[in-house]
């Protein structure tokens, strides 16, 4: 094949893929970056002595290069395109038959064919390419510009079992390029739902906030025997609105920023950061004795503030699945490894199904009275882990605790 006649039927060329700009773009970087293809289109030239392989896109309009191995220096390389009137493939996509001739001076249906003439063409195969729905893709090629017997049935068969291939594999490349484009929609849909979540949060905090005020202060103002009890239950009702808004933000904190982040201090004011949660929990649920048995007799190295978030966790847990009127015991103290600060409430045990999960997020317990959406635990959990410590559940005669464990 000359120089002139390849550079006068050149398109697009090599240099619009590697800049990026090819009309097929996607088409050539799937076949040109396959090492299969590579495998492939070393195999026909050595099965049949030819010394120029291409896999090729077809269209009514174009051919192009996308994959070549080129030992006779035909110059044509990934994404350089000839003019489909130029080739043999033409007849190959209108008719879905491969054309091949050993030897085209003597060859009864070639013989003198301008085409092989123009590029010096003596041997040639071109093999149709199917996708796997049966659309036409293009073209396994092998061309020399000395006779080769590439009409042996076994060449033949070869090269159509390796367009077969070639095939499928397409189908299993763009099956794998649409999968992982839909990944990557998700993963975007993801965040923008978790910015929107943080924002939503944040922005609740404001109201939540006024009216937690406002029912300090009507607390202090002569109310009716009514009153005094409805206030109670919306102070309650209040805590839970903004425990759930504080477990939605860290949720969609970490689920950003790729986890909890703790700021931990040398001494950190545990006690007294559990000790306010406690007092907070008995607030908003007169109708349980909370007991607090805190006993760290030196310095804690933790992020208070998140420890105690943890804890809230899990006093809410217990609180909602508690024994009505029922004791809630939360200890704290040194353990030789670290410490330990456990919450146990008296009711039903966790099924042994359930503990596997329970620290997921929007796991809830079988017997959830339709508040909360199951971030208290999973939050709690990553807390501790944060700490590089975890939470362990054990149910016994009657007690449910959940252990906070840390090392020091």
């Amino acid at each position: 094949m000359s120089d002139k006649a390849v550079k006068q039927a050149v398109i697009q060329d090599h240099a619009a893929f590697l800049d990026g700009t090819h009309k097929f773009q996607a088409d050539i970087e799937m076949l040109a970056n396959s090492p299969l293809i590579g495998t492939i289109l070393e195999t026909v030239m050595l099965a049949t002595n030819m010394r120029f392989a291409a896999v090729a896109r077809v269209t009514a309009d174009h051919w192009v290069a996308c994959r070549t191995v080129d030992e006779v220096n035909f110059g044509l390389k990934a994404g350089d395109e000839i003019e489909i009137q130029s080739t043999f493939c033409q007849t190959v996509r209108d008719t879905s038959r491969k054309v091949m001739f050993s030897d085209v001076a003597t060859d009864d249906v070639y013989q003198g064919h301008p085409i092989a003439a123009r590029f010096g063409i003596v041997s040639y195969a071109s093999i149709p390419i199917h996708r796997g729905d049966g659309t036409f893709f293009g073209t396994l090629c092998a061309i020399d510009t000395e006779p080769r017997d590439v009409k042996h049935p076994r060449s033949v068969a070869m090269l159509e079992m390796f367009a077969d291939i070639i095939g499928q594999s397409l189908e299993t490349e763009e099956r794998l390029e649409a999968h992982e484009e839909m990944i990557a929609h998700e993963r975007k849909l993801s965040r923008i739902q978790e910015e929107f979540v943080a924002v939503l949060g944040h922005d609740l905090r404001n109201p939540v906030a006024a009216m937690d005020a406002g029912f300090r202060m009507l607390s202090r103002e002569p109310m009716t025997d009514k009153a005094q009890k409805i206030l109670p239950m919306m102070r309650s009702s209040l805590h839970r609105m903004n425990d759930l808004i504080e477990n939605i933000m860290l949720h969609a904190k970490a689920r950003l920023g790729g986890g909890i982040r703790i700021s931990d201090q040398p001494d950190a004011p545990l006690a007294e950061a559990i000790t306010h949660v406690v007092e907070e929990a008995r607030a908003a649920a007169p109708e349980h004795d909370i007991n607090l048995d805190l006993k760290f007799d030196r310095p804690v190295r933790c992020d208070a503030a998140r420890v105690a978030q943890a804890i809230s966790n899990l006093l809410s847990n217990a609180v909602r699945y508690s024994t009505a009127g029922s004791r809630i015991a939360v200890r704290g103290l040194i353990i030789p490894d670290g410490i330990e600060i456990s919450v146990a409430n008296e009711g039903a045990a966790v099924p042994e199904d359930l503990r596997q999960d329970l620290f997921n997020p929007f796991q809830r317990g079988a017997h959830a009275a339709g508040e909360g959406l199951g971030l208290g635990l999973y939050i709690a959990s990553s807390i501790a882990t944060a700490h590089n410590g975890r939470i362990d559940v054990t149910c016994e005669q009657g007690v449910t605790t959940f252990s906070f464990r840390m090392p020091v």
